[in-house]
């Protein structure tokens, strides 16, 4: 199995223990830092109220900022983690900071949906499994390691092995290394030969759209005169829009 394999179906390293539950998406990255037009820059937001202070400075005792959690990989969390507004910065900032799953007993739906898609792992465990996690990353002198099987449907730690479900549709992009895009895409063949079917038993709607335009234009870019009606039916339909 080559490298790039193992990493898409394996996740293994420190997971850092979060009991809070209903831990909702805008405390995982607060509204402060969704000003940007793009992806970058959201692993400072991450649970920032969390991390640090009022005044910016770090909240020592917070687990992430502990200098052994440094480099975790997987949180384990508590019950209806990522709730509340459906914000995909949450699922992108996680990523950004290093976060490659999540354990917990459930997930908010939206935030459940948002992770898949983007790769980052959700795995429900029933609630005692979880909390037994965290229990035994709460009291443990050391970071409690965690290795994720996908393949396999497994979550492997010093208490045991779980085993853990995931669709159909979720498993292979995780084994293959997909996002949704790239999952679309794997269909892309089939979808070009039933494009190509729709076309030829419907070719009339064709670009229509465009169609539709250019006509127009070329309508509107001859002489008043040599248009007659049809001028005027144009510039009325126009004005009506306008007033619409």
């Amino acid at each position: 199995m080559t490298d790039a394999a193992h990493r898409h179906h394996r996740i293994e390293g420190i997971a850092a223990p979060i009991a809070i539950a209903n831990l909702d998406t805008d405390q995982i990255m607060p509204k402060q830092f969704l000003r940007g037009i793009d992806k970058t820059g959201l692993a400072q937001g991450v649970l920032w109220d969390l991390r640090f202070h009022g005044d910016g400075s770090p909240r020592e005792d917070f687990v992430l900022n502990r200098p052994v959690y440094a480099g975790t990989r997987i949180l384990i969390a508590d019950s209806n983690f990522g709730c509340g507004s459906s914000r995909e910065h949450a699922v992108w900032g996680l990523q950004q900071y290093g976060i490659d799953a999540v354990i917990a007993p459930s997930f908010g739906e939206i935030f459940y949906s948002n992770a898949m898609n983007n790769r980052l792992l959700a795995v429900m465990l029933p609630e005692p499994q979880v909390r037994a996690l965290l229990d035994a990353a709460l009291t443990s002198a050391e970071p409690l390691r965690i290795d994720i099987d996908v393949r396999r449907l497994e979550v492997r730690s010093p208490l045991g092995t779980s085993a853990f479900a995931l669709s159909d549709r979720h498993r292979t992009m995780f084994v293959e290394g997909l996002d949704l895009i790239g999952a679309s895409l794997t269909h892309q063949a089939a979808i070009e030969a039933f494009a190509q079917r729709h076309w030829a038993a419907q070719p009339w709607v064709r670009d229509v759209a465009r169609r539709t335009k250019e006509r127009l234009d070329r309508l509107s870019s001859r002489p008043a005169e040599s248009q007659g009606p049809v001028r005027t039916k144009i510039e009325s339909s126009r004005q009506h829009g306008d007033h619409a």
